[in-house]
């Protein structure tokens, strides 16, 4: 690119979340000196941090996790050394106990009990054999890999909690990009083994600023501002100016009660582009501006209290899943990083709520809410209310893109419309309406400037779906791409059995009918009990048809089910792999000789 070219280009980037502050960053170093339009009075959008007479408060906790070596590099390259390395611990409130998460063995088993648990892995095993044909919702989706009462244990009631409407209408892409790697196996075998494969739901160290989010995103700032860029808080984009065609020319901004017009040659937004939509002058067509009327976001809000206690628990967050509060996740900031509190004999709590802007939960005055957060620790168990010295409340509107059963069809009208913008583009999780992290926000920043300087042409709205995931980021070649998609095609048709999932259901299964079957000839009674059962004394030393002998009996049909379960499932799956492998070589040998006779 030449410096006349560079010279008269001016980038005007919308909104300083990840996502801006990442595109300005890189524009900044190619001395571009872009423009940043944002609303709030801070940077980093949603992974702000607030302050609260010195307790610092990360609006949903961030974790610092890539898989993006780009990104860990930036990371490194803005922060440097001001980086904890923390240690994850999370655990699950339901039905009145704490589970560890991810699972550990006699942790869950003592939390559900032994039938429930017996009763997840007959569940596991019938939804195995015969799933859902489709995963059109998020209750397919999970009851397809976990059961039916893992689900409604596990799932149903958190999940609806943070999106205010039914899973059944919750749509699966949701589940598919948030936990694609969760599944039951992977849970039972995280219990036991470590995964060679690193799913980022069950990582179990991470990276975290000594004082939050925000102060990697104020390193950004700054950054970029002493590379000759400007970024203006306080300032909102009320029109956004395109002449009646497809190039923007210019936004009109609000500070401070002042508008001003701000003039561009190209426009980067991380705004939500419902907002984006119904701000163009001259309008967008009412087909348009109906779609982005349909697209709706779920709200949050933190209540911050100041707990007059060192060490309250030692969880960096708790899921409640407990329908009689209407917390749903609890922050321990201080177990984040204890630069978070500026004094070490008392402990900060971030209370989530999940509403929707203007509701009777999100219009709750603050100290109404305050107490609403002490009377749910005290029934939770976690702090006592007099223990609790202050409190703040921070509203974060907008934070999550509902993935709604009619969202697929208004976003499409959406993308279709802002994609024939010539000089624009949409990028960060409203921008793109979708359920992005930090690290894919910036990924997509970092794209849009390629886009724009290199001439590059990355699809913004594919990142972090899985074939454009590995495509533009880990840049694996077209062939090892399509040969990922040929294995995905072979491993939908040849669904692979879980060799340890399949050994603990056939296991429970085994050794619970080899219980009850004991119950009852002792039950029946009579001169020799149980005649043909006891024959399997000879197999299992010290069984009887007694009532001790029928734990026993639990235990010897728990065994043997799962040996047999785990071999059975072992075989299956080699001689699916066979197949493939020969199906395979055949497709090579195919493709070689067509090749062949072309040249």
């Amino acid at each position: 690119m030449d410096q006349e070219q560079t010279c008269g280009r001016q980038v005007i980037i919308i909104g300083a979340g990840p996502a801006g502050l990442t595109a300005a960053y890189e524009l900044a170093k190619l001395d571009d000196n872009p423009i940043v339009i944002e609303k709030g009075d801070k940077v980093g959008g949603i992974a702000r941090t607030e302050d609260y007479k010195g307790y610092y408060f990360d609006m949903g906790g961030h974790r610092f996790f890539t898989k993006v070596e780009e990104v860990n590099r930036k990371w490194r390259e803005v922060l440097g050394d001001k980086f904890l390395r923390r240690p994850r611990l999370s655990r699950i409130y339901y039905n009145r106990k704490f589970f560890d998460y991810p699972l550990k063995p006699m942790n869950a088993l003592l939390g559900l009990g032994l039938r429930q648990s017996i009763l997840i892995a007959l569940s596991y095993i019938r939804w195995r054999l015969r799933p859902y044909p489709e995963e059109e919702t998020f209750e397919q989706w999970v009851t397809n890999r976990f059961g039916r009462r893992l689900f409604r244990i596990f799932f149903k009631a958190y999940t609806e909690k943070v999106w205010g409407i039914s899973c059944s209408e919750l749509k699966a892409e949701w589940a598919a990009q948030r936990i694609k790697d969760l599944s039951l196996k992977t849970l039972l075998l995280s219990m036991i083994v470590k995964p060679k494969k690193t799913i980022t739901t069950l990582i179990d160290q991470f990276d975290y600023p000594q004082r939050g989010p925000g102060m990697m995103w104020n390193a950004f700032k700054g950054e970029v501002e002493k590379r000759g860029g400007s970024i203006r808080l306080n300032s909102e984009v009320v029109a956004i100016h395109n002449g009646g065609g497809k190039y923007i020319h210019s936004v009109e901004v609000a500070c401070n009660g002042q508008k001003e017009v701000i003039h561009g040659t190209d426009f980067i937004s991380s705004m939500p582009v419902t907002e984006f939509i119904k701000k163009l002058n001259p309008p967008a067509p009412p087909e348009v501006l109906l779609a982005a009327e349909k697209l709706r976001y779920r709200d949050f809000m933190t209540v911050c209290l100041i707990v007059n206690q060192a060490d309250l628990f030692p969880d960096n967050w708790i899921y409640v899943h407990d329908p009689a509060v209407k917390v749903g996740r609890i922050q321990n900031f201080k177990n984040w990083s204890p630069h978070m509190v500026p004094d070490a004999a008392k402990t900060s709590l971030g209370l989530e709520y999940f509403c929707n802007e203007g509701d009777e939960l999100w219009n709750m005055a603050d100290p109404d809410l305050i107490e609403l957060g002490k009377r749910e620790l005290e029934h939770i168990g976690l702090a006592s209310p007099a223990d609790i010295d202050d409190g703040c409340v921070f509203r974060v509107p907008k934070a999550y893109p509902i993935y709604d059963s009619e969202y697929r069809d208004y976003l499409a009208i959406v993308k279709n419309f802002v994609s024939r913008v010539e000089n624009y583009q949409t990028i960060g999780r409203n921008g793109l309406h979708r359920y992005n992290n930090q690290d894919h926000a910036m990924v997509t920043g970092m794209l849009a400037v390629r886009n724009l300087t290199t001439g590059e042409h990355h699809d913004l709205w594919s990142v972090n779906t899985d074939k454009e995931y590995h495509e533009e980021i880990t840049g694996k070649s077209e062939p090892e791409i399509a040969l990922e998609a040929v294995k995905e095609a072979f491993a939908q048709a040849f669904a692979k059995l879980d060799r340890l999932a399949f050994g603990f259901s056939i296991g429970a299964t085994a050794g619970l009918l080899l219980f009850l079957a004991t119950l009852f000839l002792v039950v029946k009674g009579g001169d020799v009990v149980g005649p043909n059962l006891q024959l399997l004394q000879q197999y299992f030393p010290w069984y009887t048809v007694t009532l001790p002998g029928s734990f026993l009996g639990l235990g010897y049909g728990f065994l043997a089910g799962f040996v047999a379960g785990w071999g059975f499932a072992l075989l299956r799956n080699l001689s699916v792999f066979l197949y493939i492998a020969l199906i395979q070589r055949r497709a090579e040998r195919l493709l070689l000789r067509n090749f062949l006779e072309y040249v």
